[in-house]
């Protein structure tokens, strides 16, 4: 997870704050070079670390710490201030889509750092907000650069324009007058990367601004980087000017170095974040909210949306209906566990929660859910209806089937009837919900 050990070191450092009650200036001055080594492994900028612990200290000494009944949560809401103004402030840096003509984004940055895959994400993405966007192959010199892009395309399920080897800058020409002819509103142009900044790849990039009229330039860089990502991202910046920043790997970062640098040192926000490997897997890069991530204070609105997205309203109040009705079956069961994994499954989830440092989710075997989920497929129309008819002949059928044993089959068996028992006393009592789920209020 992005920041995992960074949130580790800071909480440390929180938790001895709060053991102290009142606070002297010197806590607050220990403390600090506590954060700005935690900042340092964690692969942040020196100068950007040095000014972050300064401006803390400064806010920190003021009155609003010092005569606090709380002093210690003073001092964790003004370094969760800082952080997301480091990151860009409460506010997500959007992509702005013209009224009028097709809008053009030009993704460029270094090989290997995932371009072509999230230019695809970004064209799902918009594609799910009802726009029509266009994949342009600009990419000439990599071997099945082309074919990739048009295989993640049709994965996304967005056209892609290509020509062949010819220039570039002419791709993105007719590509362009393409779209307009087709009622393309989004262009998204796939361009050449190199293994390092050079004057080549530039050139051939100011060609097709010229070429073209670029709205947003997106630079791709990976966040496993570190620093260098962060100067990858001002060469590009210096040489070809940049609108904002599309990190990726952010789910195989744990440190996150680049994206509490990239703003302070290039001047450019992140807009988007790479979460995975599925074309899914992004989302928009909202300072705020990453803060909260890092100070394990969750991020709930994330959580709900991508709950959004994997279910839609209809199908979350006829869930909802059948376990009031005590209706859950084990088809419901597989359906949960489906939508479960569309949110990146239970240790994603909870890496979300209000709290979540504290467990550990290394701990979660997602192998779990994949024995539910073969158990379930392996029981016949009638069981996953009325599971109560599973009998012992039964059972080790089903375990054979699904490559389990019969005390896994009794285990799911026992937990779902947990559940019916849990669902019947609900219905009897509805406040009971509301009590399980902190809604007192809750009412038939």
């Amino acid at each position: 997870m992005a920041f995992e050990s960074l949130s580790d070191r800071l909480n440390g450092v929180f938790k001895r704050l709060r053991g102290k009650g009142k606070l002297s200036e010197a806590d607050i001055k220990a403390a600090m070079r506590e954060v700005r080594m935690a900042l340092l492994e964690a692969d942040v900028n020196f100068k950007v670390a040095k000014d972050f612990c300064n401006q803390v200290s400064e806010r920190a000494m003021g009155q609003e710490v010092m005569e606090s009944l709380t002093p210690a949560q003073q001092v964790v809401k003004i370094v969760n201030e800082e952080l997301t103004n480091l990151m860009g402030g409460q506010e997500a840096a959007h992509i702005h889509i013209k009224s009028k003509g097709p809008t053009v984004l030009m993704m460029c940055g270094l090989q290997g750092n995932g371009k072509t895959t999230h230019a695809a994400k970004l064209a799902k993405y918009f594609l799910k907000q009802g726009h029509r966007p266009l994949l342009v192959a600009c990419d000439i010199y990599r071997p099945a650069a082309i074919d990739q892009l048009q295989v993640v395309g049709a994965q996304a399920g967005v056209p892609v324009f290509s020509l062949g080897t010819e220039k570039p800058e002419i791709i993105a020409k007719k590509a362009y007058a393409h779209a307009k002819d087709h009622g393309n509103d989004i262009v998204i142009l796939d361009t050449a990367g190199r293994l390092h900044v050079d004057d080549a790849l530039m050139e051939e990039l100011a060609r097709i601004r010229e070429a073209v009229t670029v709205d947003e330039v997106l630079l791709v860089v990976d966040a496993m980087a570190g620093q260098d990502a962060v100067n990858v991202a001002k060469a590009f910046n210096e040489k070809v000017g940049v609108d904002g920043i599309v990190l990726t790997k952010t789910d195989g970062d744990t440190r996150g170095g680049a994206a509490l640098s990239v703003l302070a040192v290039t001047g450019k926000p992140i807009k988007f974040q790479g979460t995975g490997e599925k074309l899914d897997d992004l989302e928009v890069f909202h300072p705020g909210r990453m803060a909260g991530r890092i100070l394990g204070m969750g991020d709930v609105l994330t959580l709900i949306e991508k709950a959004q997205d994997a279910q839609d309203a209809k199908q979350a109040q006829e869930t909802a209906k059948r376990m009031l009705e005590n209706k859950f079956d084990m088809n419901d069961m597989l359906d949960q566990l489906n939508q479960m994994k569309k949110m990146g499954g239970a240790a994603a989830m909870l890496s979300m929660l209000p709290g979540a440092g504290s467990i550990d989710t290394s701990q979660i075997d997602e192998r779990e859910f994949v024995h539910v989920e073969a158990i379930i497929q392996s029981m016949t129309k009638a069981e996953r209806e009325k599971p109560s008819i599973i009998n012992p002949k039964r059972k080790r059928r089903i375990a054979a089937g699904s490559g389990t044993s019969v005390e896994q089959v009794n285990k799911l068996l026992r937990q779902f009837e947990m559940m019916q028992k849990m669902m019947k006393q609900i219905k009897r009592n509805p406040k009971a919900l509301g009590r399980r789920l902190g809604l007192p209020g809750l009412r038939r």
